[in-house]
């Protein structure tokens, strides 16, 4: 957040308040800094904008940073205390990362509050069990849930961008355990949220994201630990593993598609497989169960497929509608941010309210993982000189 998105009253008084409990006298102030005692008296009377540079210098003098001083009030994360009945004391792996959500959630959040960014949630109505079978009701929920999004049958494109961007979910990847798929929280002060597994392949990244997102259909108040196995046998486990099987594959989707692709043969072959799975972004073994459970192959043909060798977990370009015998390449490494939260650090950045140290710390990143993040973001900026200014 700038100075320029709070009033300059708010400032002045923060300013204030952040000088007496420094014990520091108006006068002594202005001179640490290079101001007339009769402007810093301007700037706490909320008379006059406080520039950037004068912030950081009267926050240095003051103990503390900008970021304290214009931050609105924090979110209250606190995940680690509602996650700890889901894992086990020898389960160190999870723990690590439920720490490491709540860290990113943090930052996210901090980010938003220093540029005044105010997240907009587009959540559906929660659809809790009503009994009975849950596997049915998933299968509804998701397809509903798809013509409330305009998908309708088509494959989802993008994941990671459909639950950041038109549902409002923040969704980070980072490596973890390979027996964490991944982690799904609620909290009223900053939404849902969801860390998934860099180490996994695109595919199976999509299908925790899915289940993820079935959570929160059903259950959002519920935290979860998405592990590698098959899904738990509680009612909620089944309905998000229900859910996010209908919601990347529909049934009728899946058979038509299934049929255009085998056209001809009389053999599932691993190219149809292959082709499939990238169609709707789903790992190979996913794409043959589903096809087992639809009954558009022969029940125990993973299994065969694994006795003969397996078909390689890879990341698969995806293919468009029509393109079936296109060949695939693999796809770059997963981002270990988001597109939004790119441009929230790069501006961040760009206005000096956050330092490179501070941003690398904030976002749990490498110096060379962040510098790489800058560097697109300034050649961005860059591109974009001339360009027409976005309404104040």
């Amino acid at each position: 957040m700038s100075s320029s998105q709070l009033s300059p009253a708010h400032v002045g008084s923060r300013l204030r308040s952040a000088r007496e409990a420094a014990g520091m006298t108006q006068s002594r102030a202005a001179s640490l800094v290079g101001l007339a005692r009769t402007t810093l008296v301007a700037v706490e009377k909320g008379a006059r904008r406080a520039r950037t540079r004068e912030l950081q210098s009267l926050a240095q003098a003051y103990g503390t940073t900008v970021n304290t001083i214009l931050r609105r009030e924090a979110a209250f994360v606190e995940f680690v205390r509602r996650f700890r009945k889901l894992a086990s004391s020898a389960e160190s792996h999870c723990s690590e990362a439920v720490e490491l959500l709540e860290r990113l959630v943090r930052a996210e959040v901090e980010l938003e509050s220093l540029l005044g960014v105010r997240r907009s949630f587009n959540y559906p109505p929660e659809r809790p069990h009503l009994g009975g079978d849950v596997v049915r009701q998933a299968e509804q929920d998701a397809a509903e849930l798809r013509h409330w999004l305009g998908l309708g049958l088509a494959p989802v494109r993008d994941m990671l961008s459909l639950l950041e961007l038109d549902l409002g979910l923040r969704v980070y990847v980072r490596p973890l355990d390979l027996e964490v798929s991944g982690l799904f929280a609620f909290e009223d002060t900053c939404g849902a949220c969801m860390l998934l597994n860099a180490k996994h392949s695109v595919g199976r990244r999509n299908q925790t994201a899915a289940r993820g997102l079935g959570h929160f259909m059903s259950s959002r108040g519920t935290p979860s630990i998405m592990r590698a196995e098959r899904p738990g046998k509680s009612a909620d486990e089944r309905y998000a593993d229900a859910f996010g099987r209908s919601f990347l594959t529909p049934v009728r989707t899946v058979t038509q598609r299934s049929r255009e692709i085998t056209a001809g043969s009389s053999r599932l072959t691993r190219q149809h497989v292959m082709v499939l799975a990238s169609y709707f972004g789903v790992s190979p073994k996913a794409m043959v169960q589903r096809l087992e459970e639809v009954g558009l192959a022969r029940p125990g043909t993973w299994d065969w497929f694994e006795e003969k060798g397996g078909i390689a977990q890879q990341e698969w370009l995806e293919i468009p509608a029509g393109s079936a015998t296109q060949s695939v390449a693999p796809l770059p490494a997963p981002r270990p941010t988001t597109l939004r939260i790119d441009l929230l650090a790069a501006e961040a950045w760009r206005t000096e309210l956050l330092s490179e140290g501070q941003l690398a710390a904030l976002l749990q990143l490498g110096r060379v993982q962040l510098r790489e993040l800058l560097d697109a973001a300034e050649e961005e900026w860059s591109a974009a000189d001339g360009a027409p200014e976005l309404p104040s």
